[in-house]
């Protein structure tokens, strides 16, 4: 029998990055991705001041995403794995594919997780940033095979062929009512979600 978890009171806010270029970080963020810069200033470091920028792109949280300078230059691994942000629609996320294609973004690479379809881009920095879509069924986890983003019109119908044939394929409603109730979470939690 599972015992139901009693979870503090908190949700994930932000996010903080230190960067070697923070004005190329700025513009990656705010022209492509339409981050706002809410604040900017110093504060002091260990080896001297460092700088800050705060971007959000919701007006209730002041910040999602800050950058700070001071990233070591010799860092030979970086420890970022990803930055994921989360499409409304996945006609948003292939209109951001058409638009990292036509600014020629780096190395970008469509990918289907069963559950979720992802556009993996690298910043100016290299530090790989996410765009997804949840797709509205679950695939057990981990999985990740590249996907063609180009024929829109087939596209839904071809993401869920692939996914009916993995391990775990259910609707993403009983997926998440199960781990709610492994997260022991309330019936009004539930609701809200």
């Amino acid at each position: 029998m599972e015992t139901l978890v009693t979870r503090p009171g908190f949700s994930f806010s932000h996010f903080g990055m230190f960067v070697h270029d923070i004005a190329a970080l700025e513009a990656f963020y705010t022209e492509l991705l339409a981050f706002t810069v809410t604040d900017r200033g110093q504060l002091p470091g260990p080896n001297g001041p460092r700088d800050l920028v705060f971007l959000s792109r919701d007006p209730d949280e002041h910040h999602q995403l800050v950058l700070i300078s001071g990233r070591p230059k010799e860092l030979d691994f970086n420890p970022i794995n990803q930055i994921s942000l989360k499409a409304d629609s996945l006609d948003t996320l292939c209109r951001m594919y058409r638009t990292l294609q036509a600014r020629g973004a780096g190395e970008v690479r469509p990918i289907t997780h069963g559950n979720a379809v992802s556009i993996y881009v690298p910043d100016p920095e290299g530090n790989r940033l996410e765009l997804y879509f949840d797709l509205p069924w679950y695939v057990s986890q981990p999985m990740a095979v590249p996907i063609d983003l180009d024929d829109e019109a087939t596209l839904l119908q071809r993401l869920e062929a692939h996914a009916r044939g993995l391990p775990g394929f259910r609707p993403r409603a009983q997926w998440r009512a199960e781990m709610a109730r492994r997260m022991g979470w309330t019936s009004q939690e539930g609701a809200a979600g």
